[in-house]
């Protein structure tokens, strides 16, 4: 389980289970910093037994990068783990000074104490777990056991995704399914402000009024070898060999190679989408993503006629942007759950604009909240930095402008079928590039000791360069910049000197 959350990096990680001895139980834990090979040396030497327990990797968000302030956190019989940020731990944690020890500066180990105070003060296990989750202000998934409490698991969501994995005899919890997919098949994804109680036996759900209700239950493929490395030495690389294959899974959803066309909203579920009645864009994203849609932008100007905004999620939610009803909004995530697109979506959801998701992940909160859910369909991604799903959101968007062209009349059958002609042939391209990769290892040990490296390009290639320095930024840790292409002479060129790599984006055509 853990071992599969590792794609979304992690500075420590720790377990806890409740031990039984001798009809005594105990809460035990093992933390470790650094990789989760760490944390298993740590187990192996000083096991632990038990059929309820907890595990996380962190990242660390409040307090230092140190075994102490590793997940799980305890306080008195009370274990925690926790994606997330509670906003008002300095406050909690004021109310509880002079009746608790702290031994962390982390926020999660507040949630701990709380939930262990309100015990003390003569509410049950999950009495005291569903007020502690009362009193958080922030954006959270938790995770709680408390020893000597009926073999009882308790969670909650309010932002960050949380799962339920179903078993016979058996329940789970974890960020997402891959974590859960070695473990069960059937799947529960709470929603905002749910929380919940699991055994062994049941798991009882509550909405955010404190109502039992039934959430739908997500069967999830058999095979993740997806999720798995093979051959390869890291994710990423394996997943940029995959490239070829994941375009062609999205082309295959989008056209119809054989009639030479775009498909339509009815054979594409999305019946209500009216390109005809749409006046303007505005594309959500951050990262990667946010390029993906800024190329994109390109696209639907020049192919369907559409005045096209592209937004930094982050920013959209803050400058109070002026939207008009014949708007549709796209939000662009891999995962369908990044917390400032997510909440850019709700704030255009709540003005009243037409919505879309184009996510990865068809399960995920976006594409169940917006209304009409675009996948791209590249199977996991599993590297930090993002590659198959990049180029899978870019085909999925490239079809969709064409699509919107054919729609408004800007694109006749002839154009129609000349692009999608061109469509076709993009995983063929993709492998004559990765056929290269000797050229392109000899490229990267030239530039492996740059200090800095600039990206340039123009039109639709000036969004390709900020990816471009993004990608040499996270992987290499080298100083990188994209530019477009005419702004060189003002500031930039100041900057490079003797053995700098400047890297020019110019192919032959704007596709």
């Amino acid at each position: 389980g853990l071992k599969r959350l590792e794609y979304r990096g992690y500075d420590s990680a720790g377990i806890a289970v409740i031990e039984q001895n001798d009809e005594r139980s105990r809460l035990v834990r093992r933390r470790a910093k650094g990789k989760i090979v760490n944390l298993e040396d740590r187990v192996r030497l000083k096991p632990v037994d038990g059929h309820l327990g907890i595990a996380h990797t962190r990242w660390a968000t409040h307090g230092a990068v140190t075994e102490t302030n590793a997940h799980p956190h305890f306080a008195g019989r009370v274990g925690v783990v926790h994606n997330g940020i509670v906003e008002n731990f300095t406050e909690l944690r004021n109310e509880l000074k002079g009746k608790r020890t702290f031994h962390t500066q982390t926020d999660t180990e507040v949630i701990a104490h709380l939930i262990d105070e309100y015990m003390r003060a003569g509410l049950s296990g999950q009495d005291a777990f569903c007020a502690t989750v009362k009193k958080l202000k922030g954006a959270f998934a938790i995770g709680a056991v408390i020893d000597g409490v009926n073999n009882q698991m308790f969670a909650a969501r309010k932002g960050p995704p949380l799962a339920i994995g179903i078993g016979d005899g058996e329940n789970y919890i974890g960020s997402d399914a891959i974590a859960l997919s070695s473990l069960s098949k059937k799947i529960i994804y709470l929603e905002e402000g749910d929380w919940a109680v699991l055994t062994p036996e049941k798991v009882q759900i509550f909405d955010v009024n404190d109502t039992p209700v039934e959430r739908e239950i997500t069967h999830i493929s058999g095979s993740m070898a997806a999720a798995e490395k093979g051959n390869y030495k890291h994710f990423m690389l394996k997943e940029i060999y995959e490239q070829p294959e994941t375009t062609s899974h999205t082309l295959t959803h989008y056209i119809d190679a054989f009639e030479h066309r775009v498909k339509s909203e009815d054979e594409l579920k999305l019946s209500g989408l009216d390109f005809n009645r749409v006046e303007r864009i505005s594309m959500i994203a951050c990262g990667t993503a946010a390029y993906a849609a800024f190329i994109a932008k390109y696209w639907f100007e020049q192919l369907a006629g559409l005045p096209c905004d592209v937004d930094i999620a982050s920013e959209f939610r803050y400058r109070r942007p002026a939207l008009s009803g014949g708007t549709l909004a796209i939000a662009v995530s891999q995962s369908g759950e990044t917390a400032d697109t997510l909440a850019a979506l709700r704030y255009c959801k709540d003005k009243g604009l037409q919505t879309a998701a184009l996510v990865n992940v068809l399960s995920s909160t976006m594409a169940r909240e917006a209304d009409f859910a675009l996948p791209t369909n590249a199977g996991p991604e599993i590297g930090v930095a993002s590659t198959k799903a990049f180029t899978s959101q870019l085909t999925a968007l490239l079809c969709l402008a064409v699509s919107a062209g054919v729609r408004r009349g800007l694109i006749d059958q002839s154009r129609e079928q000349e692009l999608v002609e061109t469509l076709t042939h993009i995983p063929r391209h993709i492998n004559e590039t990765l056929r290269l990769d000797s050229d392109i290892e000899k490229l990267a040990h030239k530039l492996s000791s740059a200090r800095a490296a600039f990206y340039l390009g123009r039109g639709v290639h000036y969004p390709l360069a900020l990816e471009g320095a993004l990608k040499l930024k996270e992987i290499s840790y080298i100083h990188a910049e994209g530019y477009a292409a005419g702004e060189l002479k003002h500031g930039p060129i100041a900057l490079i000197e003797d053995g700098t790599p400047v890297i020019v984006i110019a192919p032959s055509d704007d596709l």
